[in-house]
């Protein structure tokens, strides 16, 4: 899941950047209205986590923006206007949800899971393949039984190969769906990810290495 994080207060911004890195997203984060649209442009994002008051372009208008473009890039406003009158206009201008500040952070978390099941195809609840089984709702992987302990990213990578179905995943595509802006493209990242969710996966092998095409894990039965 990427996020995208559009919020002024710099701590607060940061602490909510790392508290959903924490939950195994990829997040970018800005400061400003202009640089949010900038990003959204650019960059394709499950979840805008939007402050309605923000400096440069209005983050009004920058739901403005994405509804006019069709985007399918879900919408929090997240502000300190908490009234019901606030709550109807930030809805009307096309937002998907709206939580005002202060505000429960496992709420929080729940409402951007909710939204970025709405902005993606329907999934399988949990992903099989062999004797490996995944389920991105808890959090947990396992194989033969066996718990995994799998960093956020590993979990990222190994659900993106099991969505996939069998078809060959580019590393391209893997820093775009498991990394933020914030991955250098030239490094070994995706490899070394790969190389220890493969050692954490145990024997017999399950990831293929595809020549020029990326990896790939066995259609799923």
């Amino acid at each position: 899941m990427r996020v995208l994080v559009v919020e002024d207060h710099e701590r607060l911004a940061r602490a909510l950047a790392e508290g959903l890195r924490q939950e195994g997203m990829a997040v970018d984060l800005v400061f400003d209205g202009d640089d949010g649209l900038t990003h959204l442009q650019v960059n394709r994002y499950d979840v805008v986590v939007l402050d309605r008051d923000v400096p440069g372009t209005h983050g009004d208008d920058v739901c403005r923006a994405l509804v006019d473009d069709r985007s399918p890039t879900r919408v929090l406003m997240l502000t300190a206007a908490g009234s019901v009158r606030d709550r109807i206009d930030g809805l009307q201008l096309g937002a998907d949800d709206y939580l005002a500040k202060p505000f429960d952070f496992a709420e929080l978390v729940a409402r951007i899971r909710a939204l970025a099941r709405r902005a993606t195809l329907p999934l399988p609840p949990v992903f099989e393949y062999d004797d490996v089984r995944l389920d991105p709702g808890l959090r947990v992987a396992t194989r033969a039984g066996r718990r995994l302990a799998l960093s956020p990213k590993e979990f990222a990578v190994l659900e993106c190969l099991l969505a996939a179905e069998g078809r060959p995943v580019s590393a391209e595509e893997l820093l775009e769906e498991a990394w933020d802006e914030a991955a250098d493209p030239f490094t070994t990242t995706v490899k070394t990810t790969m190389n220890r969710l493969r050692a954490k996966l145990g024997d017999p092998p399950l990831i293929e290495t595809m020549r020029e095409s990326g990896y790939r894990i066995g259609g799923l039965r």
